[in-house]
C-alpha cells in the first residue's frame, strides 16, 4: 500500500470586478483585438480598494472545504503559494489560518510566481506521504493588479486577481498509476534568467516596484520548458501525453498553451483554458482552472491531470495527478 495525496474539494474566488480588454482603450495605445490576438485574454478580475490577497485566499478555501465536506478544524497545514503577500510577513498562509476560524496547526507560504501552486502541491504531497500531515489545504492567491506598469501596454494588459484552493487528503493506495491523487512531480529553476521576468522592488529598494517582462524569451523559455517538464513528471510513472485526459496550465497566454499542447501531442480539446476569462492571474491560475473545470463538468472522478506552469526566476514545473 501506498499514501496518496488525493483531492477531496475544490473551490475558487475571483473578485466583483471585471475588467474587458476595452476599458484599456482609454487610458494606453491598445485595443480589444491587439489584446486577444497576442494574448487570448478577453478579460480579467480587479481586486477592490482595501480587498487583499488573504482575503481571496480565505474565500477560495471556504469554497474548497465546502466541496469536501469539511470544515478549518479537520485541515493540519495551510500552504499559500503567492507573490503578493499582504504585507512582508506573517505569511499570508497564517492570515488564512485566522480567517477561517482554525485554531490548530500550522501555515506557511510558497514563492516561485507563476509556478507556485505546483511547488505548493509537491511541498503538500511530500508532507501527506512522510506523515506530517493528513488533510491539507492547497491555495494560490494573488492581486497582480497591484503590482502593475499602467504605462506598459506590454505587460498590464495581461494580469488579473483571483485564488483558488485544493483539500488534499491522505489516501491508501495500490502504488500504481490507478491511484487517485498526487502520481508525480517534476521541479525545476534556472536562476540566470532572472532578468526576463521580475519586480523592480522588494526590500532592497523600499518600493513595491512593477512587473518587468521581456515576452518574447519568456515566450521562447515557456514553450519549451512546459513540454520538458510535462514529459518528465509522466516519464516517472510511465506515463505519457496520450495517457493524460487533461491538461491544467499555467493561464498566461493562449499561444502558450496551444504550443504544450502540440509538443505534448495532446489536443486542444483535451486542455482546460479560462485565459479568456481570467487573465495571469499567476499561482492563482492553476487551481483557478481545476475548479472552473470541475463545475463546466469536464474534470471527473478518475480523470489523468498535468498541471504544468513556469514563472519568475525563472522557475518551472509539473505534476501528474489522477482527479
Amino acid at each position: 500500500m501506498t499514501t496518496r495525496a488525493v483531492v477531496k474539494g475544490v473551490g475558487h474566488y475571483l473578485p466583483e470586478r471585471v475588467v474587458p480588454n476595452a476599458e484599456f482603450e482609454a487610458t494606453i495605445d491598445t485595443s480589444d483585438e491587439w489584446i486577444r490576438s497576442r494574448s487570448g485574454i478577453e478579460r480579467r478580475h480587479f481586486a477592490a480598494e482595501g480587498q487583499t490577497t488573504s482575503d481571496l485566499a480565505v474565500r477560495a478555501a471556504q469554497a474548497a472545504l465546502a466541496d469536501a465536506g469539511l470544515t478549518a478544524e479537520d485541515i493540519d497545514a495551510i500552504i499559500v503559494a503567492t507573490s503578493t503577500p499582504d504585507l512582508t510577513f506573517p505569511s499570508v498562509a497564517t492570515m488564512v489560518q485566522a480567517g477561517l476560524g482554525m485554531t490548530r496547526g500550522y501555515g506557511y507560504d510558497v514563492q516561485a510566481v507563476c509556478a507556485g501552486f505546483v511547488f505548493a502541491l509537491a511541498n503538500a504531497d511530500a508532507m501527506i506521504r512522510g506523515g506530517m500531515a493528513r488533510r491539507v489545504l492547497v491555495i494560490g492567491a494573488e492581486t497582480f493588479s497591484r503590482l502593475m506598469d499602467w504605462t506598459d501596454r506590454t505587460t498590464c494588459v495581461l494580469f488579473g486577481d483571483g485564488a483558488g484552493a485544493l483539500v488534499l487528503e491522505a489516501a491508501e493506495g495500490q502504488g500504481n498509476t490507478d491511484d487517485r491523487g498526487v502520481l508525480s512531480c517534476d521541479l525545476q529553476s534556472d536562476g540566470r534568467q532572472r532578468d526576463i521576468l521580475y519586480v523592480d522592488g522588494g526590500v532592497s529598494t523600499g518600493t513595491t516596484g512593477h512587473l518587468r517582462m521581456l515576452g518574447k524569451e519568456v515566450f521562447r523559455h515557456a514553450i519549451e520548458k512546459l513540454a520538458q517538464t510535462a514529459h518528465a513528471a509522466l516519464d516517472r510513472v510511465g506515463l505519457s501525453g496520450e495517457d493524460v485526459d487533461w491538461i491544467v496550465p499555467h493561464q498566461a497566454n493562449l499561444r502558450i498553451i496551444q504550443g504544450t499542447a502540440q509538443r505534448m501531442q495532446v489536443p486542444m480539446d483535451r486542455v482546460v483554458v479560462t485565459v479568456q476569462d481570467h487573465g495571469n492571474t499567476s499561482a492563482a491560475s492553476i487551481p483557478l482552472a481545476l475548479s472552473v473545470g470541475k463545475a463546466r463538468g469536464q474534470i471527473k472522478p478518475g480523470d489523468l491531470l498535468v498541471c504544468e506552469a513556469i514563472g519568475g526566476g525563472l522557475a518551472w514545473g509539473a505534476v501528474v495527478l489522477r482527479w
